[in-house]
């Protein structure tokens, strides 16, 4: 077969009509046409805090990660202000002696969270966001996230503890209140909680969409929660990974009930689920980079696989383009510094 006269393919006048190449030709018109952006303000930094002064325990399965005592902590918030992150997440690791099967001291004043809240207010005011989690495994024996009873973990009764969680983060300075224990109706029950004790400027940010993933091994080690939980799974209260029509009602649920921010825990696996949300809704979405996402990242780059910061950024900006308005991450500092 004879080969295809270019003359032939010249229907617009010259060949090729369109040349997507001309908008990638130069820098600034890269700059200009750029479809997403990121900066440091989409960035929310997870902490794990320990109790002591001046300590610092690295985690194996994180490289670069560290626990920090409150005072160290604190130190590294004003980093976080200075580059301009807009939240900061807080984990407490609990001593294991303060561990208890109902979790009660999530209720004490005391408590690493709500000291390390505390102290950040002090140091650095409303200059950046507070986050605290909402969950009863850093503080129960068994490491779930609610009451267990029988071996199962018992909706209702979990609500009423997670109620007073809340008001007592909520008390210590906390911006954000984040439950991430995929208890039904909690949504609701922690809203109207904190409007009756006068908080109606705290912020709920519901992990909405929160998979039963493979991908939580690191975390669990850094809050040393993995013991406790031993070989048992979370799968009655967290989502089934094969499933996204589940999210979209979940998500809608939270909605109803006063979620100001919801979110998708893991990130990069569930991209399409950012996707939907963003799309169906309209409402902030935050992806949460998680443990084992870092640490495959990490792992890659100390190997040689990758480019560190190529391929941190790539993938940050990737949460964005899906539709993410923020972006928890274990590479935020990094990626602040990065981008400054």
């Amino acid at each position: 077969m004879a080969p295809i006269a270019m003359a032939e393919l010249n229907w617009l006048g010259s060949y090729p009509g369109t040349r997507m190449r001309r908008t990638r030709r130069w820098p600034w018109v890269r700059e200009m046409l750029r479809e997403t952006h990121f900066s440091a303000s989409n960035l929310i930094w997870p902490l794990f805090v320990i109790e002591g002064q001046n300590q610092r325990q690295p985690i194996a399965s994180m490289p670069g990660v560290e626990r920090l005592s409150i005072d160290l902590a604190t130190e590294a918030v004003q980093k976080a202000v200075d580059l301009g992150i807009s939240s900061i997440a807080l984990f407490p690791v609990t001593p294991p002696s303060l561990k208890s099967d109902d979790g009660v001291h999530a209720l004490s004043p005391d408590n690493l969270i709500c000291k390390a809240t505390r102290a950040i207010v002090d140091k650095v005011g409303s200059s950046i966001g507070i986050v605290c989690d909402v969950a009863l495994d850093p503080y129960t024996t068994h490491g779930h996230d609610g009451l267990l009873k029988n071996g199962y973990v018992v909706n209702d009764e979990t609500v009423e503890i997670l109620c007073q969680q809340s008001l007592n983060q909520a008390a210590a300075g906390a911006t954000v209140i984040a439950p991430s224990d995929m208890m039904d109706g909690r949504i609701g029950a922690i809203r109207r909680a904190l409007d009756g004790a006068g908080y109606q400027d705290v912020i709920v940010m519901s992990y909405a969409a929160k998979y039963a993933s493979s991908f939580y091994g690191p975390f669990r080690d850094a809050v040393g929660s993995a013991p406790s939980l031993g070989g048992g799974d979370k799968k009655t209260y967290q989502m089934d990974p094969a499933n996204s029509d589940e999210a979209m009602r979940e998500v809608a649920l939270d909605l109803s009930e006063g979620a100001d921010i919801v979110m998708v825990k893991p990130g990069m696996p569930y991209l399409d689920i950012i996707r939907r949300i963003h799309d169906a809704f309209h409402v902030p979405v935050a992806a949460y980079q998680v443990s084992g996402e870092y640490a495959m990242l990490k792992c890659a780059s100390l190997h040689g696989a990758i480019q560190e910061k190529d391929c941190v950024l790539e993938s940050l900006l990737a949460f964005r383009r899906a539709g993410a308005s923020s972006v928890l991450s274990y590479y935020a500092l990094q990626a602040a510094q990065w981008l400054k």
